[in-house]
């Protein structure tokens, strides 16, 4: 009750009386007050006057299940939230859960990781406080084959997640991540657990560097964060909410013709790689290539100098620029 309650103070302006909301969620006032002082003990600025009622006057960038929830307008993407302050990492507990029953569209949030996963098994610590970290768990009816372009729908709704929420011109580099001015600023991750014919559950991470206001030497030419590019903070479930709808808009329209045809052309727009001389990283070796683009199955495809058209799948290669980062 507490996030429907946060969900209405945030939504209406001025007061709202106790008596309304009692009715509204069919609770006793005692169950009203004990909520409202549960949100002051999590830092929500909260007003309460006689004969007026409770009035929202401070909400603090906090990451909680109750915040989160009370930000989503979703069907079923995110309706329930589990939070970490600190947590290995949040597709390990995605995975956990899949493996043990755990809703299709569950949503796993944390402040903290010490055990952050990329691709290629990649590891890392992530700071505390400044960025995104989230995975959802899906129970698609899909054959396996599918699954893998589930990355390219997440990047696309994290894409336009952003660009909805901040304004700034978020882009996708094929196939899982999303940059800014030629720096990235968020990884996905797609995992899965797979039979011959069907999937038993699929994890998609997200990693989003929100209000890091500065990076190592190391990374700091190719990475970057939305309060670096923007000059000012993002609200984190905020954000989380606006690319959870985005993201269950795209999930819709993929699910109902099984591959990208009706997403190919939004997520193209945002390509950052389009129209770029690419270079192609395979296992045999390398080639120039130039990018044109996305087909329906989410492969990117290039031509070659000599005029050869490819399809290149994401497992098999890397795309990096000819000239750095993209």
């Amino acid at each position: 009750m507490k996030a429907e309650i946060l969900r209405l103070l945030k939504t209406e302006r001025g007061y709202v009386s106790g008596q309304q909301i009692c009715e509204r969620f069919h609770v006793s006032r005692t169950a009203v007050w004990k909520a409202v002082e549960q949100l002051k003990k999590e830092g929500y600025g909260i007003e309460a006057v006689r004969n007026k009622g409770y009035c929202l006057i401070e909400s603090p960038d906090i990451l909680s299940e109750t915040e989160i929830e009370s930000m989503l307008k979703t069907v079923w993407a995110g309706k329930k939230v589990i939070y970490y302050e600190q947590t290995d990492s949040t597709n390990i507990q995605a995975k956990l859960a899949g493996e043990n029953g755990g809703a299709h569209g569950t949503l796993f949030v944390a402040d903290r990781q010490v055990a952050g996963k990329g691709r290629r098994g990649r590891s890392w610590e992530s700071p505390k406080g400044v960025c995104i970290y989230m995975t959802l768990l899906l129970r698609p009816d899909l054959p396996p084959e599918k699954a893998p372009m589930l990355t390219l729908v997440m990047a696309l709704g994290v894409a336009e997640g952003i660009r909805e929420q901040t304004g700034l011109d978020a882009r996708i580099k094929w196939p899982n991540d999303i940059v800014l001015d030629g720096k990235k600023i968020c990884g996905i991750l797609t995992e899965m657990s797979t039979e011959i014919d069907y999937i038993n559950y699929v994890v998609t991470g997200v990693g989003i560097n929100a209000n890091q206001d500065g990076f190592p030497e190391e990374i700091k030419e190719t990475a970057t964060s939305l309060m670096l590019a923007g000059g000012r903070a993002v609200r984190r479930s905020e954000l989380i909410a606006a690319v959870m709808r985005r993201y269950e808009e795209a999930y819709a329209a993929f699910m109902e013709t099984g591959d990208l045809s009706r997403l190919q052309e939004r997520y193209n727009e945002l390509l950052v790689n389009r129209g770029r001389d690419v270079r192609v990283l395979e296992p045999q070796g390398e080639y120039s290539a130039h990018a044109k683009g996305i087909n329906s199955q989410g492969e990117l495809v290039v031509s070659t100098p000599e005029g050869e058209e490819k399809h290149i799948f994401a497992g098999e290669v890397s795309v990096r620029g000819i000239y750095g980062y993209i």
